[in-house]
């Protein structure tokens, strides 16, 4: 694999692409602020002509972001529109393929992923299927706290729709698990899991349907960039789907490509990329202009 080239900001590229696939967690903020320069390097981005879809693995219905988002300082001017694994899951459970009695896991902030859907929430007993968002106690669960209930729902042979394959995401400075975490234990366990967005297809072809939308025109892969944090989930998602892609560093993954968050090295980020068998086209700090 050649060297991931460093570059100081999405300018080096920017004329290379027409649209941004855009990560929301670990690179726009980090759970309690925005990172400094984001909105200004999006709201150039699109003034230049492109269109920025956030491209998010929030559990949770797009229709929630702005507002959390603007809080925050990033505002409509730094995107076009927004898709969320949330959007992708509220769609297949409305469709009830697994049934209509749900057993959710996770915060009660993401309950309204089943509004208007006709699922009912139920005990695990009752349930045909489990849905996972996060932990109930995302601060302080992580999967092995969830291990002996699992292993009892998997002799019930319950299927598992996962809304978030993310692992872990900054919250501050800390880390947190995410709904992924779960999901993956239990898969090992034996159970069966449905996952909704980044890495997995399906996710990529909503948002080139959407980026088509947003642009009033078919925008060819080759003119598609992807920035995010994520190895396992953005940057392999983004190289799965045929589309270029842009390494946040300084997200989840600061510890092993650099002294420190601000700081990456090259070698070390091109280890980093080689270990997981992905080459992005750059890598940078923060997304900045």
């Amino acid at each position: 694999m050649a060297t991931i080239p460093l570059i100081s900001g999405l300018a080096a590229i920017a004329d290379k692409y027409d649209a941004l696939l855009c990560d929301v967690w670990g690179v726009l903020h980090n759970g309690k602020e925005a990172y400094a320069g984001v909105a200004d390097a999006l709201a150039n981005f699109r003034a230049k002509g492109g269109t920025v879809l956030l491209l998010s693995n929030a559990p949770r219905p797009s229709m929630q972001l702005p507002m959390m988002l603007a809080n925050m300082g990033i505002t409509d001017a730094a995107y076009n529109g927004i898709l969320t694994s949330g959007d992708a899951t509220k769609t297949f459970i409305t469709q009830h393929s697994m049934g209509t009695q749900c057993f959710a896991i996770g915060p009660g902030r993401d309950n309204n992923l089943f509004d208007d859907t006709g699922i009912a929430q139920v005990s695990a007993e009752e349930a045909e299927f489990i849905t996972v968002t996060g932990p109930f106690d995302d601060d302080n669960e992580g999967p092995e706290d969830y291990r002996e209930r699992f292993e009892h729902y998997v002799t019930r042979k319950l299927p598992m729709v996962c809304a978030n394959p993310d692992i872990v995401v900054e919250r501050g400075p800390r880390h947190i698990y995410c709904a992924g975490a779960l999901a993956r234990l239990y898969e090992e366990l034996g159970g069966k899991v449905v996952y909704f967005g980044k890495p997995h297809g399906p996710i990529y072809d909503v948002a080139r349907a959407r980026l088509t939308k947003l642009a009033g025109h078919a925008i060819a892969d080759k003119r598609i960039l992807a920035v995010g944090d994520g190895i396992a989930t953005d940057i392999k998602g983004a190289v799965g789907a045929g589309i270029d892609a842009l390494f946040i560093t300084g997200g989840i993954a600061a510890a092993e490509c650099g002294p420190d968050a601000e700081t990456p090295d090259e070698a070390l980020v091109t280890q980093f990329c080689k270990k997981a068998g992905l080459a992005p086209v750059a890598a940078t700090a923060r997304l900045v202009w």
